[in-house]
């Protein structure tokens, strides 16, 4: 059998239809290359497909924890590690500014330093992380909950 380097996405009964299609359409727009914010725009952004067909904190939330939103950030990760030296040039940056501990801003830097990235860079990475599914689970937990409840 001949390997593929773009594997198809598997699709099992138990598939939300909805998922499926919004998996199909980032997957589409992978295989055209854009760069990785013009595919965070357009399938997880404020207007992408994934918060215009899940519409609900709750609907999002599990989608979220799906095989396919996984598959999503994997494509995600992958053109971000093609971008890496090749600043975006489509979408204006906006700066944020963060007030932190020293002692979390040293632990940045050496890491940064470590990982020979800037410590921007490395912020975008863990501000874009996986959420593990733990997390995920006690955020919906969270969003259900009453105003001031949540922990």
């Amino acid at each position: 059998m001949a390997s593929r380097t773009e594997a198809p996405s598997p699709v099992s009964e138990a598939v939300d239809p909805q998922a499926a299609a919004v998996l199909q359409v980032a997957e589409r727009l992978h295989a055209m290359g854009p760069e990785w914010v013009v595919f965070f725009r357009e399938v997880l952004g404020v207007e992408g497909i994934v918060r215009r067909s899940f519409r609900s904190a709750t609907a999002l939330t599990h989608f979220e924890c799906s095989p396919q939103y996984a598959r999503i950030r994997e494509m995600l990760d992958d053109l971000r590690n093609r971008q890496r030296d090749r600043p975006a040039s489509r979408e204006a940056q906006r700066v944020v500014t963060v007030r932190m501990p020293r002692s979390l801003h040293e632990s940045l830097k050496a890491e940064a330093d470590d990982m020979r990235v800037s410590i921007n860079t490395l912020c975008i990475s863990k501000l874009l992380k996986i959420l593990d599914e733990d997390e995920r689970k006690d955020m919906a937990t969270d969003r259900g909950a009453p105003e001031g409840m949540a922990g």
